[in-house]
C-alpha cells in the first residue's frame, strides 16, 4: 500500500441547505478518530484545521433565488485556495464537510492542477440542479451543475472562471432521488450514472469496475471521490439531512472503498453531510471514518 502525505481540512459550512447542524460534521468526524485511523495505516496526516467561516443568524434568499449565495461563494473561494495549495505541496487533500455545497470549492481548487479531472460522486442525489430547476434553492443540491459550468456566475467562477469538470468525466454512484431537471441534464450532458437499479442488478464490484474502466477510457489525469453519507441507506447513516431509503449498504460501501484503494486512482477525497444533531451516538461519523479506513488501505488480514 502506498503511504500518503494527507492534508485533512474541515469545512464547517451549513449554508447550502436549510437544516442546521451539518457545520459540526468536521468535529464529529475528528471525534470519531479520522486522523488516528489513517496514521495507524502508516500515512502521514496533517490536520490543517477548519477554514474560517463567518456565522449567519438565519438562512436567506436574494434576487437569485439561491439561499445564502454570498456566504457559500465566500466559503468555497476560501476552500478552493486551500485545496490548490495542498495540491501544490504534493499532498493528498482530504476534506471533511459540511454540506455538499463545499464541493464547488474542492473541485475548483483541484481543477487548477488537472487537465482532465475525473469525479466519482457517491450520493443518493445528482446535485445537478440550477436556480431554474431547484425546488428548494439549496445550493447543496447544485455543486455538480456548478462545476460543469451551469448556474449562477458567482459560483461558476469560484477560484478561476468557467467550468471545472467535463460532464463526461463524472460518474455518479447510488443515485435514487433525481429531480426532473436533473434527469434532463444528465441525458443532455452524457453524465454516467449508476443508480441503485444498477447497483442491485450488477453488484457493487461490477459497478466500481465499470466506473474505473469508464474513467480510464476518458483518459482522466486525476480522480476525486466526493462521498455524501446519504449515499448509504439511512439505516447505517441516520445523521444526514436528506436521507433516502433504499440506499447502498454498509458492506457494499466498504467494498467500493476497498476496490478504489486497490485501483490506486484516487487523488483526493471529501466526506460530507454528517449532521451530529440528527445522528445517533455519532454513528454516521463512525461510518465515515470506517469508510476512510477502507479507502486508505485498511484490510481485515
Amino acid at each position: 500500500m502506498l503511504k500518503l502525505d494527507i492534508s485533512m481540512i474541515g469545512v464547517p459550512v451549513d449554508f447550502g441547505q436549510s437544516r442546521r447542524g451539518v457545520d459540526m460534521g468536521p468535529s464529529a468526524i475528528r471525534y470519531a478518530g479520522a486522523a488516528e485511523r489513517l496514521r495507524e495505516l502508516g500515512h502521514q496526516v496533517t490536520d490543517e484545521g477548519n477554514i474560517a467561516i463567518s456565522a449567519i443568524q438565519e438562512n436567506h434568499c436574494e434576487d437569485s433565488g439561491l439561499k445564502n449565495l454570498k456566504e457559500v461563494t465566500a466559503a468555497t473561494e476560501e476552500l478552493a485556495a486551500a485545496i490548490s495549495n495542498i495540491v501544490k505541496d504534493k499532498k493528498f487533500p482530504l476534506v471533511l464537510g459540511g454540506d455538499h455545497s463545499i464541493a464547488i470549492g474542492t473541485l475548483a481548487g483541484l481543477a487548477a492542477h488537472y487537465e482532465r479531472l475525473g469525479v466519482i460522486w457517491y450520493d443518493a442525489h445528482a446535485d445537478m440542479n440550477t436556480s431554474e430547476t431547484s425546488p428548494s434553492g439549496n445550493i447543496h443540491g447544485m455543486p455538480l451543475a456548478v462545476s460543469m459550468g451551469l448556474g449562477h456566475e458567482d459560483l461558476i467562477n469560484v477560484h478561476h472562471d468557467g467550468a471545472k469538470v467535463d460532464p463526461q468525466n463524472i460518474v455518479i454512484i447510488g443515485a435514487r432521488a433525481l429531480d426532473p431537471g436533473e434527469r434532463k441534464l444528465i441525458k443532455e450532458k452524457g453524465v454516467k450514472v449508476f443508480t441503485m437499479h444498477e447497483v442491485d442488478r450488477y453488484g457493487m464490484s461490477a459497478v466500481i469496475q465499470k466506473t474505473l474502466d469508464y474513467l480510464a477510457s476518458r483518459q482522466v489525469d486525476g480522480v476525486h471521490l466526493s462521498l455524501d453519507l446519504d449515499g448509504l441507506d439511512p439505516l447505517y447513516t441516520p445523521g444526514v439531512g436528506t436521507p433516502v431509503p433504499g440506499g447502498i449498504t454498509y458492506r457494499e460501501s466498504h467494498l467500493a472503498m476497498e476496490l478504489l484503494e486497490d485501483s490506486g486512482v484516487i487523488t483526493s477525497a471529501e466526506f460530507v453531510e454528517v449532521n451530529p444533531i440528527l445522528d445517533t451516538y455519532n454513528k454516521t461519523a463512525d461510518v465515515a471514518v470506517g469508510l476512510m479506513g477502507s479507502l486508505f488501505g485498511e484490510k481485515l488480514l
